[in-house]
């Protein structure tokens, strides 16, 4: 089964239909609020607005387990993301859809980014934690957009929730990276770690604060632009959902997952350690 999780701007899709509100109380504690089965055109799918409805949540306060969790316990295997992101390079402007395939973690540590600790060892690759069948796919269809799309592209997940300083703003482009954010991580390594085949598709919003030809980023620039990309995710959302591929539609990752990660034997765990384990590694 698909699940989206839909960030900044993308809280809601207005062709998405309820089918049930899901119960939000995970091992891990609460999911965002407006965890839905939904339907599209007779497709059920699983959604999630990461920062909760009425965007109440912070980056950094956002539950990224208990949503991965949730996600995976009600029967997801293939995870779409949506994010609203700075662009670090001019070719990639306000409007534009970015794949990254590589992510540079600059949180600062209050973010729980694994299910592992509390006595259980496991370690999961995250060399390429996107999906290859999703990219692919995605290059496939881009064509069929109004939009211009880039792919193979490098994201810095920054703290937040305040913009970027210019000395940080002109790091990041001296790494090579292509866009910055505040949400992929820990989303994309406890996705991995869950077994699902996951991409996040990132719109740009702003330039950040490198460009000094043009103002530096707003908050009021960016919800102005997220109210037009809003219509842009979901052609990209319903575009995979109803994909026809067959490696898109097989992707997984249990196999890259905890499933062959872990180090502690089930006798060193609790019951309920045990109970959340198993779901993760099916």
């Amino acid at each position: 089964m698909w699940a989206v999780i839909g960030g900044s701007g993308f809280e809601k899709f207005e062709d998405f239909k309820t089918i049930e509100e899901l119960p939000r109380e995970t091992p891990f504690g609460e999911t965002s609020l407006g965890f839905k089965k939904m339907e599209l055109e007779g497709q059920e799918l699983l959604f999630i607005p990461r920062h909760g409805t009425d965007h109440d949540r912070l980056p950094s306060e956002v539950n990224y387990r208990a949503n991965i969790f949730a996600l995976k316990n009600a029967g997801a295997t293939k995870l779409l993301t949506f994010s609203a992101v700075g662009s670090l390079q001019d070719q990639y402007a306000p409007g534009d859809l970015v794949v990254p395939t590589q992510f540079i973690d600059r949180t600062k540590g209050v973010r729980r980014s694994s299910f592992c600790g509390d006595g259980i060892v496991g370690h999961v690759s995250l060399a390429e934690p996107v999906s290859k069948a999703f990219v692919k796919r995605l290059s496939q269809l881009a064509g069929d957009f109004e939009f211009k799309t880039h792919f193979e592209k490098t994201l810095v997940v920054m703290e937040g929730p305040q913009f970027s300083t210019k000395a940080e703003s002109h790091m990041y482009r001296s790494w090579g990276a292509d866009i910055v954010g505040m949400t992929s991580h820990p989303e994309f390594a406890l996705a991995r770690e869950a077994g699902l085949a996951f991409m996040n598709c990132c719109f740009v919003t702003d330039y950040d604060c490198w460009k000094e030809d043009i103002p530096h980023v707003t908050v009021e620039q960016v919800i102005q632009v997220m109210k037009k990309n809003n219509k842009k995710a979901y052609a990209v959302a319903k575009a995979m959902l109803f994909s026809k591929d067959a490696d898109v539609n097989e992707a997984s990752e249990v196999e890259n997952g905890l499933k062959h990660a872990l180090m502690s034997r089930p006798e060193q765990m609790t019951g309920v350690q045990k109970a959340w384990v198993k779901i993760l590694t099916r």
